[in-house]
Order: structure tokens, then C-alpha cells, then sequence
């Protein structure tokens, strides 16, 4: 029993003895029957601070609770010292777990969904996997898929060989300016295929098969081709 509850306790019994002995009518014994007894005894502990005094459910469960834990502890002297490693390093998993959610997670998508898109579409295919949807495009005769899709296998085949990245926000312009400062004999090219890749995918003009040609012509060379920069060290190895 608690301090509050052994004083609660003092109380009720020095207030029965105040109720036998003092301020009572002379008719009333001094030693009540037991009848008399247990009667008052309920009406004292009706009272408001008996009933604040009484455990309540969540108490009762709190309790249980510990209960349970000590029994599965097994330790003889009810305490919890068994399970302070325990409950450390679960609450150290809990911190861990919950730090790669709310920071690790958001993270990693931003920087896949930045990897995989492509002038303003999430585009998981390899370019290899785009050259042959181009191929098949141009097999039915559709010109303006074609273009789109030889385009988009060149910039992804750039991005494979880190010679350069196509980030969120980047236009086709914008990839041949950059495409042409590694490839700097290419740049014309390079400028007409951005023009190509603009007219059939946004100004919804018609490709034609020699836009298709200049375009594969354009992916097959870059992708044979070394960027300027690693020229130097290619001939070096070569000699």
C-alpha cells in the first residue's frame, strides 16, 4: 500500500474513533455492534477521498503489465533489471527504423525518380531497351515515335557511361549544348536532333523516315565514340 494510502487509511480510522468517542449523541455506544460497525464503516469509505484513493483501470493494468514482464524476467526480487538491455536496444531499433523512414526513404526515391527521368517522363528502360522500341516503332512506320524513342536512347546511353546526366527540369536543348562539349564535332547534329526530338514531341509535327535516320545515325556514332575529354587517354593507351 502507498504513503497516500496508509494515511487515507489513518485517517478513516481516527475519524471513526472521533465518531465513537467524541461529538456523538450519549445514546450511541461507545462500542458499536458489529452491524453499526460495518454500516458506518461504508458510509466513511463512500467518501470522495477513499474513492480518489482506490487503484483505477489503468493503474490495474500498469500493474499487470509489470507483473508480466517480471514473471517472464524471472528475476526472484520483481524488478526489471533483466530487461534494460532488452528494452534499450529495441528502443535504439525503434529510433533507427523510424530515422531511415522519415530521412533515409525520401532520399532514395528523389534520387531514383532523378536517375530515371527523361526530358519530363520517368522512363525506367535501359537505351538498349530504347533502341529496340525504336527499331520496332519504325518497323510499323511510325516516324514520330521512332525520333522520340532513338532520342531518348541516346541521352540514356550517355547517362550509362556517365559521360553526362539528364536531371529533372533538363530539355533537349539543353542536353545537346552539354552532349556537344564532349562531342564537339558533333554539334550540329546534335542541335538539329534536340529541334527533331521538340517537333514531334511537343509541337505534335509529323517525323518523317529521314528524321529517324539522321537521329539513329547520330546514337549509333555517339555511342561509338569517345567524349573529347577522354580522347587524350585513349590514344595514350593505344600507343
Amino acid at each position: 500500500m502507498t504513503e497516500v494510502g496508509l494515511a487515507q487509511l489513518g485517517s478513516m480510522v481516527e475519524s471513526l474513533l472521533d465518531r465513537f468517542t467524541f461529538g456523538v449523541p450519549h445514546d450511541v455506544p461507545v462500542v458499536p455492534d458489529a452491524p453499526d460497525a460495518r454500516q458506518w464503516l461504508r458510509e466513511e469509505l463512500v467518501k470522495a477521498p477513499y474513492a480518489a484513493a482506490r487503484p483505477t483501470w489503468f493503474d490495474r493494468a500498469s500493474q499487470a503489465f509489470l507483473d508480466w514482464l517480471n514473471s517472464l524476467a524471472g528475476s526472484g526480487d520483481g524488478s526489471l533489471t533483466g530487461w534494460v538491455p532488452i528494452v534499450a536496444a529495441v528502443l535504439v531499433l525503434a529510433v533507427l527504423v523510424a530515422g531511415w523512414l522519415l530521412f533515409g526513404a525520401p532520399k532514395l526515391a528523389r534520387r531514383r525518380r532523378a536517375d530515371l527521368d527523361l526530358f519530363g517522363a520517368i522512363d525506367q528502360r535501359s537505351s538498349s531497351e530504347m533502341r529496340a522500341a525504336a527499331d520496332a516503332a519504325a518497323g510499323r512506320g511510325d516516324w514520330s515515335l521512332a525520333c522520340e524513342e532513338i532520342f531518348r536512347a541516346l541521352a540514356r546511353g550517355l547517362a550509362e557511361r556517365t559521360v553526362l546526366s539528364v536531371t529533372p527540369g533538363t530539355t533537349a536543348h539543353d542536353f545537346a549544348a552539354r552532349a556537344q562539349l564532349a562531342f564537339p564535332s558533333h554539334g550540329p547534329a546534335l542541335a538539329r536532333a534536340a529541334d527533331t526530338f521538340d517537333r514531334v514531341r511537343y509541337l505534335e509535327q509529323v517525323g518523317l523516315e529521314p528524321d529517324y535516320r539522321a537521329l539513329a545515325a547520330l546514337e549509333a556514332e555517339l555511342r561509338a565514340a569517345a567524349p573529347a575529354i577522354l580522347a587524350p587517354l585513349t590514344e595514350a593507351g593505344r600507343s
